[in-house]
């Protein structure tokens, strides 16, 4: 099984994050982790939401 990788430059962001996991399940949980601390969004909306979805990749 490959891993799953993120970075928040894939979706336009000003910012170095990424991040990688096992699965999509805990790179979720990373990111909206990230999201909460660095971003201050205590939500992830649905766009952003589908943006982030399209970024992650397989590595």
């Amino acid at each position: 099984m490959s891993k799953k990788t993120f970075a928040c430059k894939d979706i336009g962001m000003q910012c170095g994050f990424t991040a990688e996991a096992k699965d999509e399940h805990e790179l979720m949980g990373k990111i909206a982790k990230h999201a909460k601390e660095a971003h201050q969004m205590n939500t992830i909306d649905d766009a952003t939401m589908k943006k982030v979805k399209a970024a992650i990749k397989s590595a």
